[in-house]
């Protein structure tokens, strides 16, 4: 365990994957997959002093970002295998997955490719991959020491502008009972994205905590935590 309380593991393609563990023993795990710039500090609060008594928490750095490795290379389809890696390595083999923004993209592909593995899914603040009207500008790195490798922000941009059709298409792939949270007002994403997203998952819900804008879990953290616990407690 490093300094900071995080531990790692390796995956199998060689990732050094850094993550923080809380609560029981049993029930079924439960993963916080983080926004694009943060790490897995950014979870700490009510939702997981709400989850720990009943399961396994655990929150994860992605590659690219906080004590996880730094490899230069950030496709999708990298942080879907991050995921899978980090859950063999535990021996973790059907999990709750809680994802914000970017963290939010991971979880749901990965729900499309390995929909056996995933209980229940919740995305807060998550985006719609499919064409932009008109194609994001690529960042230019901000002065000083990065906080995270910021080319994965370059690299996140390219995919948004050409985003792969099927990750549209296998919505519908996803088995797990899912969750959209949206922060209303103040947001800056489309919240009909996330009703059309709803449309396409089998089982699926929208619910909006008006006026939290993108970081619901921050800006309003005692509802959305109530948000995710009446989900995942649910019959």
């Amino acid at each position: 365990m490093s300094e900071n309380g995080t531990q790692t593991v390796r995956t199998d393609d060689g990732v050094r994957l850094a993550y923080r563990a809380w609560g029981a023993e049993t029930g079924t795990p439960v993963v916080l997959l983080h926004c694009l710039g943060e790490d897995g500090e950014d979870w700490r609060g009510p939702l997981i002093s709400a989850l720990a008594g009943a399961h396994p928490v655990y929150a994860l750095d992605l590659r690219g970002h906080g004590e996880s490795d730094w490899p230069g290379s950030y496709a999708l389809a990298d942080f879907v295998a991050d995921l899978r890696g980090f859950l063999d390595a535990l021996g973790i083999e059907r999990a709750i997955l809680v994802g914000h923004s970017f963290g939010s993209v991971v979880a749901y592909l990965f729900a499309q490719e390995h929909p056996g593995r995933v209980e229940r899914l919740v995305l807060e603040e998550t985006g719609a991959l499919r064409p932009p009207a008109r194609p994001r500008q690529l960042p230019e790195a901000p002065p000083g020491t990065p906080l995270f490798d910021w080319e994965v922000t370059v690299q996140w941009t390219r995919q948004r502008n050409a985003p792969d059709p099927a990750w549209w298409e296998r919505l519908s792939a996803i088995a797990a009972p899912t969750l959209l949270v949206g922060g209303g007002n103040g947001s800056h994403l489309p919240q009909e994205d996330l009703a059309s997203m709803a449309e396409r998952i089998p089982d699926a819900r929208v619910l909006t905590i008006d006026g939290a804008g993108h970081l619901v879990h921050e800006a309003r953290p005692m509802e959305f935590t109530r948000a995710v616990v009446d989900f995942l407690t649910e019959a």
